[in-house]
């Protein structure tokens, strides 16, 4: 390798706009030391919700300072290893989710955090971590079983389309909720029973009229009054999973005076439970597997959102356009 430097972006400052608090540096890049690997990153999956927050302060367990690296999930190649690398060789495609190392041309990690995949292709970067988010909030947080009504919201999003997909698989009625026709023609790909485009139909009547005794799982990525809609319409023992809160990442928290939350839940039996990956680590390797065998025998779809973008420059527009809900499927840069 002949590359002395690369390019990566790092929040400068923290602001509560994404593209204000960024900006892209060059710096020297470093050999792989004892057991680590250098990797080229190709592509870099896009995590609005967790990029924005980050660069507002708000991301407790992490509580970084200026100037910080960004990004998580990358998939590429390695072109050079350190001493005692035993399972990777020059070329080989890896996915790797260490946070800090996806907005950049390259990183350097330890060889045990990549993982190797067929090829690195855009796809991969939908199901890990994306889609590996989805099926351990379904299973560990939200239990799911069998026949019964699941109800997915931003259905049409990145981690949503796969999440639609892992409850059909489960031999459930799955309801997808989305804001277009184009997400609603993704979803009838997928399989879903009933999709419910909530500019054009009222969320709330449609649960009570077709689902009068409730839903029995949801998995909650808006947030406000898609949320509240949800809770009310819960089943007696129903449990809603918040895997995020779209609505508000680039907009100051809502303040509600409302009746408190126990009142809905306690008469019904019924629970919020809050998913966040890091806390499930211990579950992530058999999920990877298993999506992976999934996708590699085509019983899983992926769906890479459609609006191409380039280079490190156009991710705050990246971040913006999934932010908007515009995007169709997992939203992707490449590098």
């Amino acid at each position: 390798m002949n590359r002395k430097t690369y390019k990566k972006l790092i929040a400068n400052q923290l602001n509560q706009d994404f593209k204000s608090a960024v900006k892209i540096v060059e710096i020297p890049l470093t050999q792989p030391a004892v057991g680590q690997v250098l990797i080229k990153n190709k592509f870099a999956g896009i995590n609005g919700g967790f990029d924005t927050l980050l660069c507002q302060g708000k991301v407790p367990y992490v509580n970084l300072m200026p100037p910080f690296d960004l990004g998580v999930e990358a998939v590429g190649e390695v072109v050079a290893m350190g001493e005692n690398v035993q399972d990777f060789h020059i070329g080989d495609a890896v996915v790797t989710t260490v946070r800090g190392g996806g907005y950049g041309e390259y990183q350097v990690i330890d060889a045990n955090l990549a993982v190797k995949v067929r090829e690195a292709t855009p796809e991969i970067l939908t199901l890990m971590p994306t889609g590996v988010s989805a099926l351990v909030a379904l299973e560990q947080v939200g239990e799911m079983k069998s026949n019964e009504v699941v109800l997915v919201t931003a259905a049409a999003g990145g981690t949503g389309h796969i999440a639609v997909q892992l409850a059909k698989l489960a031999g459930n009625h799955v309801i997808g909720i989305c804001g277009s026709e184009a997400k609603v023609q993704l979803l009838k790909e997928l399989g879903c029973d009933r999709i419910i485009n909530y500019r054009t139909e009222n969320l709330d009547q449609v649960l009570k009229q077709e689902y009068p005794q409730g839903i029995n799982l949801v998995f909650e990525c808006v947030g406000k009054q898609v949320f509240d809609t949800c809770v009310a319409n819960l089943a007696v023992g129903g449990r809603l999973v918040v895997v995020g809160f779209v609505s508000e990442y680039a907009k100051n928290q809502e303040q509600v005076t409302q009746t408190r939350l126990y009142h809905q839940l306690f008469w019904k039996a019924a629970s919020v439970r809050g998913f966040l990956m890091p806390h499930y680590q211990a579950y992530m390797p058999e999920a990877r597997d298993r999506l992976l065998n999934l996708f590699y025998t085509n019983k899983l779809k992926v769906c890479v959102d459609s609006t191409q973008f380039f280079g490190l420059e156009s991710i705050p527009d990246a971040v913006e356009h999934l932010l908007s809900g515009k995007n169709c499927g997992k939203v992707v840069v490449r590098l």
